[in-house]
């Protein structure tokens, strides 16, 4: 069973929440995830971190598309894009990206007594016998820019601060080749039957994805690593605008996951190119099989371009108190 099948089933006993269904349901679903297959790896994906982007910029580009949702497979046809910007190649889009952030100004690190708010959306495939629906999921989040105490304690193993990402970001050296190892390393893949290792290619595209959502970044280490995860085999763009959680027109950098039938898509602002969120998305025809020991709660074939996962993060700043919004 591919991961995704595995989350989703993991998922499926969690009702649509309000704020106070949230914060145990999320719990049991990193617990219930660590005894399962690529665990580790799961768990940074939807855990509770500082989610990452620029500050935002002016660009010439406006892109106009005709939007079709990913969620209705029965699309007529690729939309088209105008304006200067060309969704038709990943180098394209993150290195015109990597451009216009080199000419951004620097604003400086947060403090280490400042906070990180954040607002997410989220959108999940339903289980069997439910509907789709749009829910938001932890409205406000306030994180510790030093929260040394989670990164200590915390059972994610590539759980980062703020600040470690931050600085360890910064560091990060201009050659593509260089700077994937350095994020690899910093999230490192797994090396246990319970958490395989991952494929190269694979093991860049998600540590990039987490280095990517980090909140903040500084303009001129973003740009890095734009230009790097250009290079990532397998990567692409999608050739036009898709909708995040929150009903947004993105931009998406997909990798087709290893083993899977699904990709994982990166989302970014078409106007200023900040991180905007992050997808899983059919990507073929397929139809899951119950695996020994587990419940199905999803029933029927899949369709590619099917959404089963989305996460729109929606506001993101620093702040001075936990509780203070900007």
């Amino acid at each position: 069973m591919d991961e995704m099948t595995t989350l989703r089933e993991l998922r499926a006993d969690a009702p649509v929440p309000d704020r106070s269904a949230l914060a145990p349901g999320r719990l049991r679903l990193t617990q219930t995830i660590a005894s399962g297959r690529r665990a580790r790896r799961l768990k940074a994906d939807w855990r509770v971190a500082a989610f990452g982007a620029a500050a935002a910029i002016t660009v010439a580009a406006v892109l106009g598309t005709q939007l079709v949702d990913a969620a209705a497979p029965d699309r007529s046809g690729p939309a088209s894009t105008t304006g200067t910007l060309r969704l038709d190649s990943p180098a394209e889009v993150l290195n015109r990206a990597a451009d216009a952030l080199e000419k951004q100004r620097a604003v400086p690190e947060p403090r280490d007594d400042q906070w990180i708010y954040t607002k997410t959306v989220m959108a999940q495939s339903p289980r069997k016998g439910s509907a789709v629906g749009r829910f938001v999921y932890d409205p406000d989040n306030w994180v510790p820019y030093d929260n040394s105490a989670a990164a200590r304690n915390g059972k994610d193993d590539d759980y980062r601060t703020s600040r470690q990402v931050y600085r360890a970001a910064n560091e990060l050296p201009d050659d593509p080749a260089r700077l994937l190892a350095k994020v690899r390393s910093f999230y490192p893949t797994g090396n246990t039957a319970e958490s395989p290792p991952e494929a190269e290619a694979q093991h860049s595209f998600r540590a990039m994805g987490l280095m990517v959502e980090a909140y903040p970044i500084a303009p001129r280490a973003l740009a890095r690593i734009y230009r790097a995860l250009a290079t990532v085999p397998g990567v692409h763009v999608t050739d036009h605008l898709v909708k995040d959680a929150a009903g947004r027109e993105v931009i998406a950098i997909t990798r087709k996951e290893d083993g899977s039938h699904e990709q994982r898509e990166i989302l970014l602002d078409p106007h200023d190119f900040s991180y905007a969120g992050m997808r899983f998305v059919v990507a073929e025809d397929y139809e899951p099989t119950p695996s020994a020991g587990r419940v199905q709660y999803l029933s029927g074939k899949f369709k590619a371009g099917q959404i089963t996962l989305s996460e729109a993060r929606v506001e993101a700043a620093v702040v001075d108190a936990k509780g203070e919004k900007p």
